[in-house]
């Protein structure tokens, strides 16, 4: 049980490990130290553990506020699949999308993603027969990327006497492919631009237009959907409740409400955690899951950081991008609206995905660069029995920080007239993106609310909303500080900074983190 710091709760004076925040990387971090007969504590500062994984509810439903699809988790045997049964107990149930999981459309034109590689091949030969050379091209690039990727993240886990003598050759062949951006690399293969516009429609899936993304964290998120995607059993909510038991069997707790103000270290060691009532919790490890920005600018003296070199990595890289998603409730199932399970992907017609985006941020009166639409009631079959003759929708587009810096400091539904102002109009427009796609639906809306990335900043703690972490651009994959042993002695990082985006870059983070902390092959002790 998952219990409120607030609450009276029987701590322990040490833990074998704390771990600061809950979202996929804590939470897996601590699920396989666990496994270990760890005793760990994991302590969220949100009311809500999970992360981008949990949900809200409100009025009579649910919505998921960052799981949309996972890719790989139909095949039992797959990394991705073995790992979530393995910190789960086998508890975590997935449903699959069906064939098409993504609908890229442009204008008046459609181009579906399916599952199934051969699939995925022959139906864009479809659309673009005269390409069918660059496609299969493309299709090769993607998997050697991947398989460069295995060493790239072993080598972040190894001891650093032994990354210092050897690290250069587990990382140079993944490097060649990071060091260059998706379109780079796509346009070496092509110059149809509407083939590189839908072949890099997913962008929105890691934050960054084609010509700033790094080709390799675009290759990792394509081939995750290879096989098709899926939906957890239940929503996403189920992640966290299905491995809290497992960090409970070693008699851990996972607690929400529990804000950590700072990394107690001496002696150049870490050896405990200060709440921010002035509680103390000791350990020889603590492990922090809320961003190298976070951990590094709030949660150790600016001293500690200035003399570990902390400050300077930093400037290396920067925040990604902030979004604002329109949370929908509607009346009726989704069989009654006919809703689909796959996600539909909105585009301007006349510029590219980069010119689109700069346009946007110029002016954010232009058209949105993207419309990301994903339908979650349609993806869960429990949904059903959960909030009969309901449904919901999620619709997700670009919204920079700086347009809601003016309403820093303000509280959580207590910023203004004006910011209410403003987000009625965002959600007006985005109600008009759905309505031209899903016409029938403009009478069966009963409630709709945005979040900003001010809402991301309150909930998820990302200082400028951000919803991927780090940006990932070819200069991102560069950084040797973005691994999971710090300087410090005892103080470890685990989520998305250290992998990449998304749930699954957060699932592995976990695994690498606890295996820098443990020594323990994780990767073969779950996988063979």
């Amino acid at each position: 049980m998952i219990e409120s710091y607030k609450r009276k709760i029987d701590f322990q004076d040490n833990y074998d490990a704390i771990v600061i925040g809950s979202g996929m990387g804590s939470m897996t971090t601590a699920a396989l130290l666990s496994k270990e007969g760890k005793k760990v504590l994991v302590l969220e500062r949100h009311y809500v553990a999970g992360g981008f994984t949990h949900v809200f509810k409100r009025k009579g439903y649910e919505w998921d506020v960052g799981i949309h699809y996972i890719g790989e988790v139909q095949n039992l045997n797959s990394p991705i699949r073995k790992m979530f049964d393995y910190v789960s107990d086998r508890n975590l149930k997935w449903e699959d999308m069906g064939d098409v999981y993504d609908r890229i459309i442009i204008g008046n034109k459609t181009y579906d993603f399916v599952k199934g590689v051969e699939n995925f091949k022959n139906k864009l030969i479809s659309y673009f027969p005269d390409e069918s050379s660059a496609i299969e091209n493309y299709i090769q690039m993607v998997f050697d990327c991947n398989k460069a990727m295995k060493k790239f993240y072993i080598e972040k886990a190894l001891p650093s006497f032994i990354s210092s003598l050897f690290g250069y050759f587990f990382r140079k062949k993944y490097l060649k492919y990071s060091s260059k951006t998706t379109y780079e690399v796509i346009s070496s293969l092509t110059q149809n631009q509407q083939l590189i516009k839908v072949l890099t429609a997913q962008y929105g899936d890691y934050g960054l237009p084609p010509k700033q993304s790094s080709f390799a964290m675009h290759a990792s998120v394509v081939k995750h959907y290879f096989k098709g995607g899926s939906f957890p059993i239940g929503g996403s909510s189920e992640i966290v409740n299905t491995i809290n038991p497992v960090i409970e069997k070693s008699k851990g707790k996972v607690v929400v409400k529990a804000e950590v103000k700072e990394i107690i270290i001496e002696n150049d060691r870490a050896i405990g955690v200060l709440m921010e009532d002035g509680k103390r919790f000791f350990s020889k490890i603590i492990i922090s899951g809320v961003g190298v920005f976070n951990t590094y600018d709030k949660l150790i003296s600016n001293e500690l950081s200035i003399k570990y070199g902390f400050k300077n990595n930093l400037k290396a890289v920067k925040p990604s991008v902030a979004h604002g998603c329109l949370y929908i409730g509607l009346n009726g199932s989704a069989k009654e609206l006919s809703l689909p399970k796959h996600n539909l992907w909105i585009y301007p017609v006349k510029t590219d995905h980069d010119s689109s985006v700069k346009n946007y941020l110029d002016n954010q009166d232009a058209e949105f660069p993207l419309v990301y639409i994903s339908f979650p009631s349609a993806k869960d079959p429990s949904w059903d029995s959960r909030y009969p003759g309901k449904s919901t929708i999620d619709v997700i587009t670009l919204l920079p920080y700086d347009s809601f810096v003016k309403w820093e400091g303000t509280s959580w539904k207590k910023r203004g007239e004006s910011y209410d102002i403003l987000k009625e109009s965002i959600s007006k427009r985005l109600l008009e993106q759905l309505f031209i796609q899903l016409p029938h639906l403009r009478d069966c809306v009963d409630q709709y609310e945005l979040s900003s990335p001010l809402t991301t900043k309150n909930f998820v703690n990302y200082n400028k909303g951000e919803l991927y972490g780090l940006d990932h651009t070819p200069a991102r994959f560069s950084q040797k500080f973005l691994r999971p042993k710090t300087p410090i002695k005892g103080l470890y990082l685990t989520g998305q900074d250290i992998v990449s985006a998304g749930v699954g870059g957060a699932l592995f983070s976990g695994l690498i983190t606890a295996t820098a902390i443990t020594g323990i092959n994780f990767m073969k002790k779950i996988y063979k």
